[in-house]
C-alpha cells in the first residue's frame, strides 16, 4: 500500500487558515482597522462597496512600511510584534499573529501602497491568490493604503454563504463601531457605496459613544471609574431607563480590545438587579485595563474571547464598579433609616420575646412544617382541598391525549408548533366581559369562563392580519397629514432600508431622506397619530431581539415584531366595546388559543372543574 499522508498544497493550506480569520467581509474590516491602529495612525478611513464583497479599502496616516516589510507582511506568521515566547504574554497591540494580511491575500485580490516618512518613494504591491503579481516603487503619502477586492473570488463555495448586502453591511458596521469606540483619540470615517455613513472627529469617549450610537444616549450615561492595584475600570453605563430588549449596545474592552464575555456580562446585569425588567439588557461601554500577563488573548482566531488568570476577582471588581456608579448618581434605591415612631409601640418591638412565648411558638404545627425536613405532607393532609390532585391529574391526562393526537392544524405546523386546534368556544354575548388589573379579560362561556391575556391575544390577532397581508393584498396605509422625520443610528438605518419593501406591504409608507434619515408618509390605521416614529423605533428594537434570540426568516421576524409592537400592552384600560371587539377578532383567528411566541392567549375554567375545587 502506498503512503497516504501528504502535505497540503500551499494555496489550499492558506485558504484553510484564511477560513479561521476571514469568515466574511466584516472579518477583513476588523483586521485591517486594527493594523491601522497598531501603525500609530491618527486618521483612518474605511471605504466599502457592495457590503465589502467587491471592495474593502483602509487608508491610514500611520508609520507605513519599508519595501521589505511591505512584502514580508503578506507571509504567514510574519509579524513585527512578537520576538520571544515571553512577548506573547505582554501583548499591548491589537494584532500579533501575522495572519491577517496572509489570510486576506489568500481569498482576495489585494493592492497595497505604503511609505515611511524617511523614505522618498513608497512601495506598491499587487497580490492575488497568495501570489505576488507586481511590486514596484511608487509615489505615495506617508501611511498605508490597502484595498481588498472581490472577496472569495477564488472560493465560490464560501462566497455563496455570504448573506444579503444589508446583512453583511450590518456586520461591517458592528466591527467599525468596536474599533472606533475603543480609540476616540483617532479620527475614523466609513464610506459605503460613495455615501459617508460615519465621520468621527477625535474627542472624548462620551462624545464618541454619542457619535456612534445616537444623541438619545447623551442624557442617559453614567460615568464609571474605579482604579485599583490589580486593574482599572472606566467607561459608561446606562441609566435603568436606557435598558433595551436586545443585547446590542453592550461593549467590553480589555486593554482596548473588544471581547465577548457572558461571565462579565452577568456581573453587570447583577448590579442592575431589580432595577430593570428581567427580559431587558442594560447599556454599557466598559474598559478594563490590567497587566497583559494576567490574560491570555491567544485562545481564539478572532481574538474576541480571552482568558483571565483570575476571572473571579475581575467579576467582583466589575460588579462593584457598576454598583458604585449607580449608587453615586443616586440611581439605586436607598434605605430609609427614619423609622416610623408608631412601629416602636408595637408589641413585637416593645415587649420581650419570653421563653414561654418561644416554647409556644416552637410547639405549633406551622413551625414544624417549616423547620423540619420532608414535612410538606403535613400541609397536604390538613388541607380541605381534597380534590385538588384530581383536578390537575385529569387536566394533565387530557393534555397528554392532545399531544398524542394525530390531528394537526396546518397553520400550527407552519409556525413549528405541535398543538391540537382549540375547540371553538361559545361566548355568552349578553354578559359583559370584565377587565381586571388592566391586564386580563374575563368572559363567560357556555361551559364556564375564560381568562384572556389582552396583550398576547391581540398579538395573535395582529400576527394573522399581517401574515395575510404579506401573502396577498397589501394593507391600507393611513396617510399622515404632517409627515414625520426619523433619524436613526447608522446600523439601524441599514436595517430599516432592508425592511422597507416588506413594511410597505404591511401599510407603512417610509422613504429614505438623506444620510440615516427617513420620512414617514403613512402607517397602518392601528398606529395612533403622533406615535409613528416610536412605532418604527420599537419595531426595529424588537426585530433585533428576535434576530439575536431566534432563527426565523426575515419575514417571520418582521411579522412577530410588528405584532408585539402594535399589540395592546399590559396596563391599558379597555372599554367594554374594545374588549368585545378583541374577543370577536381573537376567535375569528385560525389559531386563537396561542400567541405567535407560543404562549397561551387564554385559559379556560370549566364549571365541572370549579365544582370539584369547592368539593361540590
Amino acid at each position: 500500500m502506498p503512503d497516504r499522508i501528504q502535505l497540503l498544497p500551499e494555496n489550499i493550506a492558506n485558504q484553510i487558515a484564511a477560513g479561521e480569520v476571514i469568515q466574511r467581509p466584516a472579518s477583513a474590516v476588523k483586521e485591517l482597522l486594527e493594523n491601522a491602529v497598531d501603525a500609530g495612525a491618527t486618521a483612518i478611513k474605511l471605504i466599502v462597496n457592495d457590503a465589502g464583497k467587491s471592495l474593502i479599502q483602509v487608508i491610514d496616516d500611520g508609520n507605513g512600511m519599508s519595501e521589505t516589510d511591505a512584502r514580508m507582511s503578506f507571509e504567514r506568521h510574519a509579524t513585527s510584534k512578537i520576538n520571544t515566547i515571553d512577548d506573547l504574554f505582554r501583548i499591548r497591540t491589537m494584532g500579533f499573529r501575522g495572519e491577517a494580511l496572509a489570510s486576506i491575500a489568500a481569498v482576495a485580490q489585494v493592492e497595497l501602497r505604503t511609505r515611511r516618512e524617511e523614505d522618498q518613494l513608497g512601495t506598491s504591491i499587487e497580490i492575488e491568490n497568495s501570489l505576488v503579481l507586481r511590486q514596484e516603487p511608487v509615489a505615495a503619502p506617508v501611511g498605508t493604503n490597502i484595498s481588498m477586492k472581490n472577496v472569495f473570488f477564488n472560493v465560490p463555495a464560501r462566497r455563496n454563504f455570504l448573506k444579503s448586502n444589508a446583512a453583511e453591511m450590518r456586520h461591517i458596521i458592528d466591527e467599525f463601531l468596536r474599533v472606533s469606540m475603543a480609540f476616540p483619540n483617532i479620527f475614523f470615517s466609513l464610506t459605503a457605496n460613495g455615501q459617508e455613513l460615519f465621520h468621527l472627529e477625535k474627542g472624548s469617549l462620551k462624545q464618541r459613544i454619542v457619535q456612534l450610537l445616537g444623541v438619545t444616549y447623551n442624557s442617559k450615561l453614567v460615568s464609571v471609574l474605579e482604579n485599583t492595584d490589580y486593574l482599572n475600570i472606566y467607561g459608561f453605563i446606562g441609566k435603568p431607563e436606557a435598558a433595551k430588549r436586545t443585547r446590542g449596545d453592550q461593549y467590553f474592552f480589555v486593554n482596548n480590545r473588544f471581547i465577548r464575555s457572558a461571565y462579565l456580562n452577568h456581573a453587570v446585569v447583577g448590579a442592575y438587579q431589580e432595577m430593570i425588567p428581567s427580559d431587558s439588557f442594560p447599556f454599557y461601554v466598559l474598559f478594563i485595563d490590567l497587566d497583559p500577563a494576567q490574560i491570555d488573548i491567544n485562545v481564539h482566531p478572532t481574538k474576541q474571547e480571552i482568558k483571565f488568570e483570575d476571572e473571579k476577582i475581575v467579576y467582583a471588581f466589575v460588579q462593584a464598579a457598576v454598583k458604585h456608579a449607580l449608587a453615586q448618581f443616586s440611581i439605586t434605591p436607598t434605605l430609609d433609616f427614619d423609622l416610623d415612631p408608631s412601629i416602636q409601640q408595637l408589641d413585637a418591638v416593645s415587649k420581650p420575646f419570653t421563653e414561654e412565648k418561644r416554647a409556644s411558638a416552637a410547639g405549633s404545627s406551622l413551625y414544624h412544617t417549616f423547620s423540619q425536613k420532608n414535612q410538606a405532607h403535613i400541609i397536604e393532609n390538613k388541607s380541605e382541598l381534597k380534590n385538588w390532585r384530581d383536578f390537575y391529574e385529569k387536566t394533565g391526562d387530557q393534555e397528554l391525549k392532545n399531544k398524542n393526537s394525530p390531528e394537526e392544524d396546518p397553520e400550527t405546523a407552519r409556525e413549528g408548533l405541535m398543538i391540537k386546534p382549540a375547540q371553538r368556544l361559545s361566548l355568552i354575548e349578553d354578559l359583559e366581559p370584565l377587565q381586571i388589573h388592566n391586564q386580563f379579560i374575563i368572559a363567560a362561556t357556555n361551559a364556564g369562563f375564560i381568562v384572556i391575556h389582552q396583550q398576547l391575544a391581540h398579538e395573535r390577532v395582529l400576527y394573522e392580519k399581517f401574515e395575510s397581508a404579506s401573502r396577498g393584498k397589501p394593507m391600507v396605509t393611513q396617510k399622515s397629514l404632517f409627515p414625520t422625520s426619523l433619524e436613526l443610528a447608522p446600523s439601524d438605518s441599514v436595517l430599516l432600508e432592508e425592511l422597507l419593501p416588506e413594511l410597505h406591504q404591511l401599510g407603512y409608507q417610509v422613504e429614505t431622506f438623506g444620510k440615516n434619515s427617513f420620512v414617514i408618509q403613512g402607517t397602518p390605521a392601528d398606529v395612533e397619530t403622533g406615535n409613528e416614529k416610536l412605532a418604527i423605533e420599537q419595531m426595529l428594537e424588537q426585530y433585533k431581539h428576535f434576530t439575536s434570540e431566534m432563527k426565523f426568516s426575515k419575514r417571520e421576524k418582521l411579522l412577530r415584531s410588528l405584532a408585539w409592537q402594535q399589540a395592546i400592552k399590559t396596563g391599558k384600560n379597555l372599554a367594554p366595546t374594545e374588549m368585545k371587539r378583541l374577543l370577536r377578532e381573537l376567535f375569528a383567528c385560525l389559531q386563537p388559543n396561542i400567541s405567535p411566541s407560543g404562549q397561551p392567549t387564554y385559559i379556560e375554567f370549566k364549571t365541572e372543574y370549579l365544582a370539584k375545587i369547592f368539593g361540590k
